[in-house]
């Protein structure tokens, strides 16, 4: 189970499957936070005078995703609401950093892993990380909860297993698989890339779950986000 999934749920009208009816929680694995990136040609050094330009400037920021209702998208547009401002998403097939790096678009909430040479070597500017706090990985990096509070946006992996897995099984693979995420060298490889084990039991994955589905099909139908 992914962050894809719980999107997906109010992203399509016509899935075959239920997640939260037909797959039974087991573990968490990882989650990360991405970074809301701009190129340096915008004029903003923090987040909080990017949320002024972007007031000052509506509708003329463009930033990039990997497509309509991706969560790179509804990152972006959860932002645009609770920072009460106007960005213009453009959605890709592909890869989008080519552009982004040229400064065709201006801006992008991006992973972590996948922008942080671009970051070090200044081709790209970090505003803030969308993790609840700050990632080892950029230190200095502020999370963007600290300028719009209560702003959060995580891309996580998970293990279900069918609905009928019997309790006893499920909470064995629960007890292995958070063992291996508390290891010390596990944690420091998660670090690494900006990641953070997802240490949860069964019943605290199927609360965030269905905590997940509400908050992005709030996003989902707030924004209009279509798939087409």
């Amino acid at each position: 189970m992914t962050t894809t999934n719980v999107i997906n749920a109010s992203l399509y009208d016509n899935l075959d499957f239920d997640l939260v009816r037909d797959i039974a929680p087991v573990a968490g694995l990882v989650r990360l936070g991405l970074v809301i990136v701009v190129h340096p040609s915008v004029p903003a050094q923090t987040l909080a005078e990017f949320i002024a330009y972007a007031k000052a400037n509506p509708g003329t920021i463009n930033y990039a995703s990997v497509g309509s209702g991706a969560a790179t998208n509804v990152a972006g547009e959860l932002f645009k609401a609770m920072a009460g401002v106007k960005l213009v998403n453009v959605p890709y097939r592909g890869n989008y950093l080519p552009d982004l790096l040229s400064g065709q678009v201006q801006a992008s909430f991006t992973p972590i892993l996948q922008s942080l040479e671009y970051i070090r070597a200044g081709k790209l500017r970090a505003l803030a990380v969308t993790a609840a706090t700050r990632s080892d990985s950029l230190p200095g990096v502020p999370a963007a909860g600290e300028f719009v509070p209560g702003y959060q946006a995580y891309v996580w992996d998970a293990v279900g297993a069918p609905a009928k897995t019997s309790v006893e099984i499920i909470d064995e693979l629960n007890k292995e698989i958070n063992a291996v995420l508390l290891d010390p060298t596990i944690k420091a490889q998660f670090a690494s890339l900006g990641a953070e084990p997802m240490l949860m039991t069964p019943a605290e994955l199927g609360t965030y779950i269905t905590s997940e589905i509400e908050k992005w099909g709030k996003v989902v139908k707030t924004a209009r986000i279509r798939v087409y």
